[in-house]
C-alpha cells in the first residue's frame, strides 16, 4: 500500500489549506491515520489522528493546532483530509500522512511516529507573514 500526499502550497498568514493523503488501494483498512509535520531543523511532530475502534471513530489534535485544523476521512475513496485554517507561519513545514494498520492502538500511542507502518512522501505547506 502506498500513501499519497498531496494540496500544499505557498499561502499567507491567515489563509487556509486542505491536505489529501489517498491510499493505493481503496481496499486498504487502517486502525488509525494521522498527520505529522517536519520544519527544516526539527523533528517530526505529531499534528492530528483518528483512530476506529469497535465503531468509534476518535479524532486527536495537537494543541497547537486545536481549532484550526480538522482532520476527516472519505470512506468511499479512502482518503484522508487536513482541513487547515487560519495558518500562521509556524505552520510551515512538510505535512506527512501516516497509518497504523498492525496493531489497534491507545490512544497515547497514536503520538509516536514509531507506530505508523505507512508513511506518505510528504507535501510541503509554507505560510508567509
Amino acid at each position: 500500500v502506498q500513501l499519497q500526499a498531496s494540496g500544499g502550497g505557498l499561502v499567507q498568514a491567515g489563509a487556509s489549506l486542505r491536505l489529501s493523503c489517498a491510499a493505493s488501494e481503496r481496499t486498504f483498512s487502517a486502525n488509525a491515520m494521522a498527520w505529522f509535520r517536519q520544519a527544516p531543523g526539527k523533528e517530526r511532530e505529531f499534528v492530528a489522528a483518528m483512530r476506529w475502534n469497535s465503531g468509534n471513530v476518535g479524532t486527536y489534535y495537537s494543541a497547537s493546532v486545536k481549532g484550526r485544523f480538522t482532520i476527516s476521512r472519505d470512506k468511499v475513496e479512502n482518503t484522508l483530509y487536513l482541513q487547515m485554517n487560519n495558518l500562521k507561519p509556524e505552520d510551515t513545514a512538510v505535512y506527512y500522512c501516516g497509518a497504523v494498520v498492525r496493531v489497534r492502538p491507545v490512544v497515547s500511542s497514536l503520538y509516536n511516529t514509531g507506530l505508523y507502518d505507512y508513511w506518505g512522501q510528504g507535501t510541503l505547506v509554507t505560510v508567509s507573514s
